[in-house]
């Protein structure tokens, strides 16, 4: 078998960066959940945006 060079990445793209991101929009996701529970609003309506 041959192994191909492993590129570099631009752009930020890489698999420890990707992990980061998801982990921080799960968060987000869930503290959206939990304002909506606890105050019965929504998150924008919560931040006065609407």
């Amino acid at each position: 078998m041959v192994k191909r060079p492993i590129q570099p990445t631009i752009w930020g793209f890489t698999p420890k960066a990707e992990s980061l991101n998801g982990r921080l929009a799960m968060l987000g996701f869930t503290l959206s959940i939990v304002i909506e529970l606890f105050t019965g609003q929504g998150v924008l309506r919560f931040l006065r945006l609407l």
